[in-house]
């Protein structure tokens, strides 16, 4: 595990990860989100390369990809905006979200070297199976990148240690079945998921799709290791535009406090 990642994992409360778009509303305007996001406390960012074709997302991350891209976002723009991250946040972990096309079109080797030289920690590539990712994984794990994997409801015993094998970083557990933004999982599905997940595996397991209030955050934190808000933040990106960092930055720490105070109550 990439050590700044091991450091939000190791904190006596869980991480809060948070996702927005890269270049959405524009790659220039980027740049004070993220900071807004760390400014709020999120322990992990996660930053989404747009993708024409983002099928395991939402209406509000669909047009974050719309807008992006309407902006001109290119591959270039966004390893550019992870590396002045870098520059400004050197303990924070930066985690690159997105499709396989923009990650292979220019061959693994690529990528993995070229999201390494930005300071990038970890990779969550949603639609390469474990079975098949033979190419991009072992890339990243060879330049000291965590591959993330995704779990899902219908993950069961028998897929599971495939979904681990080469797994690193934190498991992402996706609690719905369906896309992100539109629904929330019941908690006591999330509480039996995550006892399973954590059963089986050492790594941090994060449980997100559909968080949007910090009563579900500090719900989840409860059990989990992680929380991952995205298509609220999201949404308020759509709503402010480049005026949108004061915004997501109260809005971070109210989910911050939330998970914070919840689980000290809880020990």
């Amino acid at each position: 595990m990439s050590p700044r990642l091991a450091a939000a994992f190791a904190k006596d409360r869980p991480a809060l990860v948070t996702f927005v778009t890269a270049g959405d509303p524009t790659p220039d305007a980027t740049g004070a989100i993220l900071d807004a996001l760390v400014a709020g406390g999120a322990d992990v960012i996660e930053l989404g390369m747009p993708f024409t074709d983002p099928m395991a997302d939402g209406p509000a991350i669909q047009a974050a990809n719309i807008r992006s891209l309407a902006a001109g976002t290119r591959t270039a723009d966004i390893l550019s905006i992870a590396a002045a991250f870098r520059a400004r946040h050197p303990d924070v972990p930066l985690v690159l979200m997105g499709y396989a096309n923009p990650m292979l079109r220019r061959g693994p080797d690529w990528f993995a070297e070229a999201a390494a030289a930005a300071g990038v920690d970890g990779v969550i590539c949603v639609d390469i199976p474990p079975e098949e990712d033979d190419a991009l994984g072992p890339e990243l794990r060879a330049r000291g990148i965590d591959p993330i994997r995704l779990a899902t409801p219908t993950t069961d015993a028998a897929r599971l240690p495939q979904v681990l094998d080469g797994a690193s970083g934190f498991l992402y557990y996706v609690s719905v079945a369906g896309i992100t933004g539109l629904q929330q999982a019941a908690q006591g599905s999330i509480d039996q998921a995550v006892a399973r997940l954590k059963a089986t595996t050492d790594l941090p397991v994060a449980v997100g799709f559909g968080v949007r209030t910090p009563e579900q955050a500090a719900a989840i934190g409860a059990v989990a290791d992680g929380v991952v808000v995205g298509s609220a933040i999201v949404e308020l990106v759509a709503q402010h535009g480049a005026d949108a960092p004061a915004a997501v930055r109260t809005y971070v720490q109210s989910l911050s406090e939330a998970i914070a105070s919840s689980r000290k109550v809880i020990r």
